[in-house]
């Protein structure tokens, strides 16, 4: 086995198409979009890439490729972290312990090389695609959520990468019987009375303007949160280019306070995983005829996103957000799935539980000190 970086177009090609191969008989793996995949190391496409130094790795096992992996440095991230945290993903490798510790080696030695302190993945650049699962790898994904074998876990352990943070995700099924508890239903028609607050879909005519609006009260929402730092203009832009042919109106929601000035937001995406099955990542020639007709039908959705700015967090406006999600999606016998809740994100995880919703997945982010050193992990 060998390392060899990707440098040509050809090699760039194996890599986006590598897990297509690993994972091609594996039930609960759904293929992404392949042109989403590719879109992920284009500037143009992805603007994270402005703000990243990286570089990409195959594995190759007598010439052919059986593995790889991204290791890169993100400077808005260190710089909001405040430490030198070097980060790793795309991490794909076959059980063979010399094969992972080759890849992982490779990632240490590029982030040691690049001044970097500690090491942290998976990581993904994509937006909120952290970590590796560890604990219920069924279902299959919802849209933009990793999926990883068991064994991958033991190869982080092997390698010294040990926790630094676990993510969990909730569901919640109509026709599984759940409704949102009545105490509920009070509290939140109180929180509406008592600070005059208005909630809202958004209007898709001023897209735009409707996600400047998202960004901005995200970037003030989680400012503190582990392993966020704020979203650019052009990566909230390229997000709203992603997600407009899927995303349904009557799902995301802004919170307004008596001024109409807002205060909170919850996005909530139609699963088209559902639909991708099959596909081997490929639209054509029929795969678009699939989700256009199958996007207004589907049922499962996931909250992909909720935010509320720190003046009015602590007072049930997650809670009313929560519900208008619920109400909206309820009709067509929804199932939610509530997707990376940091572990320590107390508020959170109790107001999750008390509303009813049942424990599904658990993903795990990894971290060593690399160079000299032993950095804090604190992100």
């Amino acid at each position: 086995m060998e390392i060899q970086p990707v440098g040509t177009r050809g090699d760039l090609r194996r890599f986006v198409g590598l897990p297509y191969r690993l994972y091609g008989r594996d039930p609960n793996w759904v293929p992404p979009l392949r042109s989403e995949q590719w879109g992920q190391f284009a500037p143009r496409r992805n603007p994270m890439l402005e703000h990243c130094n990286y570089s990409l790795f195959l594995l190759l096992d007598d010439g052919q490729a059986v593995g790889r992996i991204a290791a890169f440095v993100d400077r808005l991230g260190v710089e909001a972290w405040g430490e030198s945290v070097g980060l790793f993903g795309s991490y794909e490798c076959p059980d063979d312990t010399r094969g992972s510790r080759l890849l992982l080696e490779t990632a240490r030695t590029w982030l040691e090389q690049r001044g970097m302190k500690a090491m942290r993945g998976p990581w993904s650049f994509a937006s909120q695609e952290w970590g590796l699962v560890v604990e219920g790898f069924t279902p299959p994904p919802v849209i933009m959520a990793p999926y990883n074998p068991p064994y991958y876990n033991h190869q982080m352990a092997d390698f010294g990468l040990q926790k630094v943070k676990d993510l969990l995700v909730y569901y919640a099924d109509s026709r599984e019987g759940y409704e949102i508890p009545a105490r509920y239903l009070t509290l939140t028609d109180a929180v509406q009375r008592r600070y005059g607050i208005a909630v809202r879909t958004i209007d898709m005519k001023r897209l735009e303007e409707e996600v400047a609006t998202i960004v901005a009260i995200s970037n003030r929402s989680i400012a503190r949160n582990w392993g966020y730092y704020e979203v650019t203009e052009a990566e909230g832009r390229a997000l709203a280019r992603d997600l407009k042919p899927i995303v349904n109106p009557q799902a995301v929601f802004i919170a307004e306070d008596r001024q109409g000035r807002p205060i909170g937001f919850a996005i909530s995406l139609p699963d088209v995983n559902v639909l991708l099955r099959g596909l081997n990542g490929r639209l054509f020639p029929f795969g678009w005829l699939r989700l256009l007709r199958g996007v207004p039908r589907l049922r499962q959705y996931r909250m992909w996103a909720l935010g509320v700015v720190p003046q009015y967090q602590g007072k049930a406006v997650d809670a009313l957000l929560y519900r208008h999600t619920y109400e909206a999606l309820r009709p067509r016998g929804a199932r939610l799935e509530i997707n990376y809740v940091l572990e320590d994100n107390a508020p959170m995880n109790n107001a999750l539980r008390r509303l009813g919703v049942k424990d599904l997945r658990r993903y795990r982010v990894y971290q060593m000190p690399i160079g000299q050193g032993e950095p804090q992990a604190r992100g």
